[in-house]
């Protein structure tokens, strides 16, 4: 898979690479013509970095964030989020004047769920959803019924890339769209092209990686 590989620069720093690697993918909800690779993304300090100060330029002196809710293994670059908009003077209406870091769970039936020590940092909190990749927006929008149900106040949804421009009415702030990533389609699984064609399926995958076949 790796040597069919190519990068994609971000518009707005041009450091931010992301790795595409063309064929045929297999998610919960679609099968995709590419794989956006986001390892290093994710776990490298500076890229990490990088990547939020592009994203908090959306909600830079405007937007009032008390918790970040994390999906994708995105931890790392929602504490950098939080750093940048607290640099840029960002406000927590919390007691504490700071900006949490939150990791909701999922149940084996797909349901998001924030436990009860967890809730407080949801309920009544301006919130801020933060993903790795949003293809068809089917699990964002499970991630904001819940964080709605919890009591909190969606102010924005970022993500590195996003195959869509809005979900739910909320526009999708992200570092690179579906018009970066030449021939990028998403199918659902009865009306594959690929499946079709009988190409085989080179890996499922996730927010958090692949699995080959």
């Amino acid at each position: 898979m790796e040597k069919r590989m190519f990068k994609v620069y971000a518009k707005n720093d041009e450091k931010i690479q992301l790795k595409v690697i063309p064929g045929h993918f297999v998610t919960s909800q679609s099968h995709i013509t590419h794989y956006m690779d986001m390892t290093t993304m994710k776990t490298r300090c500076a890229e990490a970095g990088r990547i939020a100060a592009v994203l908090a330029q959306r909600y830079e002196a405007t937007t009032p964030v008390d918790s970040i809710i994390c999906l994708d293994g995105l931890e790392v670059v929602g504490a950098f989020l939080a750093e940048e908009l607290a640099q840029a003077g960002v406000l927590s209406m919390n007691a504490h004047k700071t900006i949490y870091i939150v990791t909701p769970e999922f149940h084996q039936n797909g349901q998001i769920l924030f436990r009860d020590n967890i809730q407080h940092m949801i309920r009544n909190r301006n919130v801020v959803i933060l993903m790795g990749s949003i293809t068809t927006g089917v699990t964002l929008h499970q991630c904001m019924e819940s964080v709605l149900y919890y009591g909190g106040k969606i102010q924005g949804v970022s993500a590195i890339f996003s195959a869509v421009n809005k979900v739910a009415g909320i526009e999708i702030n992200a570092v690179f769209h579906k018009q970066d990533i030449p021939n990028y389609e998403s199918y659902h699984a009865q009306n594959c092209p690929m499946c079709k064609k009988q190409e085989k399926i080179d890996a499922i995958v996730n927010g958090y990686g692949y699995s080959k076949l």
